[in-house]
């Protein structure tokens, strides 16, 4: 694809820092994958996936929040219920230098009910209050000037009116909130897996648009289901910005697209992305990272290109190999310059 000419009706939010943001992605979007991302898009807002406070306050997992100076503007996000134990973890997040502090309040899976976090907590907004809070006073008070965000869905269980929404909406400005990311789906907390919940309940960007529409000085980000440069520009005209998950993940150069499509830039081959990976992958495996951790999230990298499939393979049979190094990636790109 090529550049796109940027949208005349984004050009007054060209600078909105949640204009543009890939989603935190439970086992992806790793410190690893955040840098590639970062190649891709030198502006998109990067969210590293779920820890939960217990982690970081409790089992002191502190290299939980290891991330590099590269990946920033990055945002810790969070999975708790305890106000008390999250203005904790959070004041730590902001210690190890993230821009943002997100609550996870859109989570289905079974595991995260079981701890009382993610979207059951949708049931429970005057928690959530409580919560965000304690989270924005802890880190108020430790000198730190960044916000505390929440994630959530449009709904929950039987609890989808747009008058739900609204309820737990108007709970979040009254505790501070000023930026809101709304997956527009909600989620069945019972008889679906968390993929499932991520594709059945249907799309509804229309009442996040409401939203906006309502809640005007909040700053609404919207998720799901978004998978191209056109739908990015079109749901700009109604929000204040975008958040890619899995279409970033499965096929990350779109993020290069959305990039300069939206601010200009000329668009870097596919190579020349790896090309500058390439120190970082050095350093990686220098350090004793396998590149296996590195190279999984680069296997979309030439979807739907020519010779893309033999560029996973390689990868992927090349990766768990005990000697891979750089070289693994130049055999993979072999097959992709031929086919050019």
């Amino acid at each position: 694809m090529n550049a796109i000419a940027p949208a005349p009706a984004a050009q007054s939010r060209v600078d909105a820092p949640w204009r543009v943001c890939v989603a935190p992605m439970m086992d992806w979007t790793d410190r690893h994958c955040r840098y590639f991302h970062r190649l891709l898009s030198p502006r998109a807002r990067l969210y590293t996936e779920m820890v939960t406070s217990a982690a970081l306050v409790r089992g002191g997992q502190l290299r939980l929040l290891e991330h590099s100076q590269q990946e920033h503007p990055v945002a810790l996000q969070l999975g708790g219920s305890d106000p008390v134990e999250l203005a904790r973890a959070a004041v730590l997040g902001a210690e190890a230098g993230y821009d943002e502090i997100n609550l996870n309040v859109g989570c289905p899976s079974d595991r995260v009910q079981s701890g009382r976090f993610g979207a059951c907590l949708m049931l429970e907004p005057a928690l959530v209050g409580q919560c965000v809070r304690a989270m924005r006073e802890a880190v108020a008070a430790a000198g730190f000037a960044i916000p505390v965000t929440v994630k959530c869905r449009i709904g929950v269980d039987d609890r989808d009116d747009y008058a739900d929404l609204q309820r737990f909406t108007e709970t979040m400005v009254a505790a501070g909130v000023t930026v809101l990311v709304v997956h527009a789906r909600k989620a069945w907390l019972q008889g679906l897996s968390p993929k499932e919940n991520r594709e059945i309940p249907p799309l509804d960007y229309g009442r996040v648009y409401q939203l906006k529409r309502e809640f005007a000085a909040l700053t609404v980000v919207i998720n799901g289901g978004i998978t191209s440069v056109d739908e990015v520009r079109a749901h700009l005209d109604a929000v204040d910005g975008v958040m890619l998950g899995r279409a970033a993940y499965h096929d990350p150069y779109l993020l290069a697209q959305v990039e300069s499509a939206l601010y200009g830039e000329p668009l870097p081959s596919r190579e020349a992305v790896l090309a500058h990976l390439r120190p970082y992958v050095e350093a990686e495996l220098a350090r004793g990272t396998a590149i296996k951790h590195i190279t999984r999230h680069l296997l979309g990298l030439y979807q739907g290109q020519p010779g893309a499939r033999s560029f996973r393979r390689v990868l992927s049979e090349g990766a768990h190999l005990p000697q891979a190094g750089w070289s693994l990636l130049e055999q993979a790109l072999d097959p992709v310059r031929v086919a050019a």
